[in-house]
Order: C-alpha cells, then sequence, then structure tokens
C-alpha cells in the first residue's frame, strides 16, 4: 500500500529526477517476495580498515563480535572496494560504477565547489537510485548512521533526500570521535545538532541505529534496511584511553614481526595456502628507528587498534539489542571496509601517547596511521588506500544470516570474486523491490547463491574499476592492474593473490586484450584517462588562477 506520508514529502521535495525515482518506486511496488520471507539487512560499512585487521582475517586485535559474525555466516577472501571512501559509498549505495554518479574521484569539499556537472562533479547525481530509495520501494524502513561522505554542499544530496526514512551521523567525509566541528558536525534528518559530553561517534552511531531499529519495530512488521557507517578507524584516530591501554606496548615487535604472525594465522584459519608469500613491506627497518621513535609508532598502532576493538565492541551491542527484539535470525548484515588500511601521514605517520590520550578537539588534527603501519594492516597484500592493487581494494567482508544459511555449513569461506555493485544486485534479490528501469542499470550480480552454499562463480563477465589513475579489472582469475602514469600488470589470482609474479610480458596476448577490454569501459563510464582527473589538483590550479586574476591590475576602459 502507498505510504501516503512519503509520497507527499518526495512530491513537496521538488520533483528532480531522483525524487520522481522515489515516487515511481513507492507507486509501485514489487510483490514478487511476500513481506514475511523478507530479511531484515544490515550493510556495516568502516572506514580504513585493512584486510588483517579483524581477528578472524589473521589479526591480534581482539574482535570477538565479529569472529562469532563470521561463525554464524561466511567470510568472502576477494569482495573489492573502490580503493577510496566515497567511490566506495557512491558504489555501495547505487550499484553502479562512482564515476556514473558523479564521484569519479571525490565529493567536494566543504565550502569549496568545484563547479561543474559530470562524472567528477563532487555530489552524488540524479542518474542513479540508492539503496534507501529502492529497498523503500519494497516495503522496507530505511534507516542510516553514521559517515554520508556523497555530497555535503547541496541538500538534495542528503541521506534523506536519497530515500532514507531516518539519518543521524556526519554528512562530511573525517570528523573528531570526541568533539566534531569546523564545519564537520553531526546532524539529526536535515538538522545540525550538538553532542553532548560524553559523545564517542563509534558508540553513538551505534545506540541511535538500536533506536532506529526499535522505533521501526514497534511502528508495524515491515522489514527495516540499515545502513552503519562507521567512521572509525579514519583519521584522526581518536581511541578512547582504555582501548588505547590494552594494546599500548604490544606493536614494539614492529611491522615486520605483525606481519609474519598475521599471514601465519591467515593460513591457519584456511583464508591462503601456506605457500602464500606475502608482498614485501615498504618502510624502514623497525631495529634501524631509535628507541623513542619506536615508542610512537608502537603508540600510533596502540590508538589504530584501540579504534577497531571499540568497533568490535559495538558490533556485540548492535548484534545483542537484534537477539533482545527478536531479529537477530531473520537479519543479513554485511561488514566490510571502504578501502585498504590508510598510508596518508607520511611514511612513519604522525602522533604520540600523549596526543591520544590528549587528542585534539573540533578539528581532524591527530594520530594518523601512516604508510608503514599502513603497508603491514593489508597483510599479505601490496599497496593501501587510493590503490586498486589487492592492499588497496580487496576487502573483509562477512556476510551473516542465520534464518538464511540454515542447510549450508556455516564459517566458512566464498572464494568468488565479488564487488560492491554486487550488495544493490542482492538487496534487489531479497526484498523483491524493483530497480528503476530508466536509469542505467545495476552493474552487480546478486551473491544470494553464493550465500546459500554456491560454488559458481558470481561473475562470468569482466568487471573493473578506476581511482585516481589507478586501475583494475578482474576476468575469472586474470587480474590486469596498474598504478597511474606506470605500466599494466597482470596477474593470475588462482596462483598468486599477493600480485608478485606479473605475466604481462608472458601473457602479451591476453595483456592486450584485457587493455582493450578496460579502455572500452572506461570510455563508455567517462573514466579520464590516460590524464586522471584530481580533484586536489583541479582545486589546487584554480586557486592559484584566482590568485593571479587578484594580482593583474584593472584595465582601464
Amino acid at each position: 500500500m502507498l505510504n501516503v506520508n512519503i509520497f507527499c514529502a518526495n512530491v513537496l521535495h521538488g520533483f528532480s529526477k531522483a525524487a520522481l525515482v522515489s515516487v515511481v518506486l513507492l507507486a509501485f511496488p514489487c510483490s514478487a517476495v511476500t513481506a514475511a520471507g523478507k530479511p531484515n539487512i544490515i550493510v556495516v560499512l568502516v572506514d580504513d580498515m585493512g584486510f588483517s585487521d579483524v581477528g578472524c582475517y589473521g589479526s591480534e586485535i581482539e574482535t570477538p563480535n565479529l569472529d562469532q559474525l563470521a561463525s554464524d555466516g561466511l567470510r568472502f577472501t576477494q569482495f573489492y572496494n573502490s580503493g577510496r571512501c566515497c567511490p566506495t559509498r557512491a558504489s555501495l549505495m547505487t550499484g553502479l560504477h562512482p564515476h556514473q554518479v558523479g564521484i569519479g574521484h571525490m565529493t567536494e569539499p566543504p565550502e569549496q565547489s568545484l563547479g561543474f556537472e559530470g562524472p567528477y562533479q563532487g555530489y552524488l547525481n540524479n542518474e542513479c537510485a540508492t539503496l534507501a530509495e529502492v529497498l523503500r520501494s519494497g516495503g522496507y524502513h530505511t534507516l542510516m548512521t553514521g559517515k554520508w561522505h556523497l555530497g555535503l554542499q547541496r541538500r538534495e544530496c542528503w541521506p534523506m533526500q536519497r530515500g532514507f526514512d531516518r539519518f543521524y551521523g556526519g554528512l562530511s567525509g573525517a570528523f573528531n570521535y570526541f568533539k566534531p566541528g569546523g564545519g564537520r558536525g553531526m546532524s539529526l534528518g536535515n538538522d545540525p545538532v550538538e553532542t553532548d559530553a560524553g559523545f564517542y561517534a563509534t558508540d553513538k552511531f551505534t545506540d541511535v541505529a538500536c533506536d532506529f531499529i526499535s522505533d521501526a519495530c514497534d511502528t508495524d512488521d515491515r522489514p527495516f534496511f540499515l545502513y552503519l557507517a562507521y567512521n572509525a578507524p579514519h583519521w584522526p584516530l581518536n581511541a578512547k584511553v582504555k582501548d588505547f591501554e590494552k594494546y599500548k606496548g604490544k606493536y614494539t615487535a614492529g611491522w615486520d614481526a605483525l606481519m609474519k604472525n598475521r599471514l601465519a594465522k591467515q593460513v591457519e584459519l584456511g583464508l591462503f595456502p601456506a605457500d602464500t608469500a606475502a608482498a614485501p613491506h615498504e618502510g624502514p627497518v623497525w631495529d634501524g628507528l631509535n628507541e623513542k621513535k619506536r615508542e610512537e609508532l608502537d603508540a600510533i598502532m596502540a590508538a589504530y587498534a584501540g579504534c577497531i576493538d571499540s568497533i568490535d565492541q559495538n558490533i556485540g551491542k548492535l548484534c545483542d539489542h537484534l537477539r533482545s527484539i527478536g531479529q537477530y535470525d531473520n537479519t543479513l548484515i554485511m561488514f566490510l571496509s571502504d578501502n585498504g588500511a590508510c598510508q596518508e601521514g607520511g611514511i612513519l605517520g604522525q602522533g604520540s601517547e600523549q596526543m591520544v590520550k590528549e587528542p585534539p578537539l573540533e578539528t581532524v588534527a591527530g594520530v594518523r596511521l601512516g604508510q608503514a603501519w599502513a603497508n603491514a594492516c593489508n597483510t599479505p597484500f601490496r599497496l593501501y588506500k587510493h590503490f586498486v592493487h589487492e592492499g588497496g581494494a580487496c576487502t573483509p567482508m562477512i556476510a551473516s544470516w542465520p534464518d538464511g544459511m540454515k542447510q549450508i555449513k556455516r564459517g566458512g569461506f566464498v572464494r568468488q570474486a565479488a564487488y560492491l555493485p554486487d550488495v544493490m544486485a542482492t538487496c534487489l534479490d531479497l526484498s523483491g523491490a524493483k530497480y528503476p528501469s530508466n536509469l542505467p542499470p545495476c552493474a552487480g550480480e546478486s551473491m544470494v547463491q553464493a550465500l546459500t552454499g554456491s560454488h559458481d562463480p558470481i561473475h562470468v563477465d569482466p568487471v573493473y574499476w578506476e581511482h585516481e589513475g589507478n586501475a583494475a579489472m578482474r576476468w575469472g582469475n586474470w587480474k590486469l592492474v596498474r598504478e597511474y602514469k606506470k605500466p599494466w600488470e597482470l596477474y593470475d589470482m588462482e596462483t598468486d593473490r599477493t600480485e608478485l609474479r606479473d605475466l604481462s610480458g608472458v601473457q602479451q596476448d591476453k595483456r592486450n586484450e584485457m587493455v582493450k577490454m578496460w579502455e572500452t569501459w572506461a570510455t563508455a563510464t567517462q573514466v579520464a584517462f590516460p590524464e586522471r582527473f584530481n580533484m586536489y589538483e583541479f582545486l589546487r590550479k584554480k586557486r592559484n588562477e584566482e590568485k593571479q586574476k587578484k594580482k593583474q591590475p584593472n584595465k582601464k576602459k
């Protein structure tokens, strides 16, 4: 039945194309799945967490609740994001490539409009439907808490205008965990709200999410969709002191020891075969650093670990709440990261124990992980955030759905390759909602068969990526990949998951065939190549041009 209140709200919004999509979907819901058979759906997205940072993916960080979620469900070993914060969110939310929806590179920074439209405009366009818009058409309550990062300056791009019934969180990218500020505050619905003295973002996002779920379940028996997007462990690494102290002193052996121990655990868990070779570490020899620097680096990694520990505590809180209201068994929970661990902050990062215990507030200044630790946190893979080699774009992905997985052996792995647009396709499959026919088709494939025991490939056709000139393509076991301005590399992912044996020289025909396919896709998707588009370079050039204009004397008429 048409929800008149939501219908009117969308109509009064101004009849933008995105709003009309919502109206059409609401007016004509698909009835392929009965309401009683629809699972609740929760997508938990964490920010800048590495592949090996969860216990069930090899970490020493204590994550018992995520480990239990994995025991109740399945772990993907080849699930790909888009290599960076907002392109991942754009693809996850829409089932399309980020260039198709206006976020081919990054979103506009606060108070800095790019001033043009197109695949790199820096905010969500109207040529897409969000998960919330689609699932609301299928009869779902649509709820969100956490980090949005799909357009701050334009109200029409905000969560409430793009299909969410309720929203609490930050519209911007990074923000302070303890006291957000500097134009990067919190909002409830469309309105800015102050944070109280006890505010901690990870806790607050979970608490509000639980409240939203309870309210939805108390209202009627419709299923709910929750998008819970933590800003942790993105910089600044604002760990609580108690979580920091739990790990302080555990990283004094350095990154080589960490990588060795994590890879050994990954092999023991069955993630990788025993002969897996880890990619070489990018950083100085640990023992060559002085004692003070090693102490600082131990503190930085302990802060990062504390942020992840806090995420796990909150996953436990969320799952306990679902159990307490009888919703856990019929809820599909998908947990993943938006990119690999973050190298921003220099080779050795920045921060100290004092900075962790007395963090700057109302700012995004503070502790940063740095490249050396980030590389280790992505064990056993190459590279990190920004890149689409495995260390930048392959994420842990845990999927748990007790009612839907009753007939399979849980606790194991999905080894088929999958990527972000598959989340939209999966939600369509489970909800019975209908994707709008007047928009570009969803780029994903449903993962439902894989979630219920099938070992058939999720993708037969190739899948593609590009971010910041870094590019990749998966086609079966083949992966074509490059860093910007560097030659294409080719890997057999069946035998070389860590991308150490480049076959582009001996498999030149396959390389050339795949390069041609990638270029055809890139042209159709309006990817800027061979010269990339970089928003920060564009804004820097724009500012310099404006300064030069101001310096020029006014010409007399």
